[in-house]
C-alpha cells in the first residue's frame, strides 16, 4: 500500500455544509484545483470517501 495519496479539489464548496468545508479544509485543500498530498492513514481515506464528489485521486 502506497505510503501517500495525492487528492485535488475539484469542485467549489459553496453552498456545501459547514461540516462538509470543515473536512475540505481538513484536507488542506482550499481553492477548486488545489492539490494536496496526504499520508494513507485511515482518518484520511474516511475523510476523502465522505468527500469523494468534490475529490479526484491523483495517481
Amino acid at each position: 500500500m502506497n505510503k501517500q495519496i495525492t487528492v485535488k479539489l475539484t469542485r467549489s464548496v459553496n453552498g456545501c455544509t459547514e461540516k462538509q468545508k470543515a473536512t475540505i479544509k481538513g484536507l488542506g485543500l482550499r481553492k477548486i484545483n488545489h492539490t494536496k498530498t496526504l499520508e494513507n492513514t485511515p482518518a484520511v481515506r474516511g475523510m476523502i470517501k465522505a468527500m469523494i464528489q468534490w475529490l479526484e485521486i491523483v495517481k
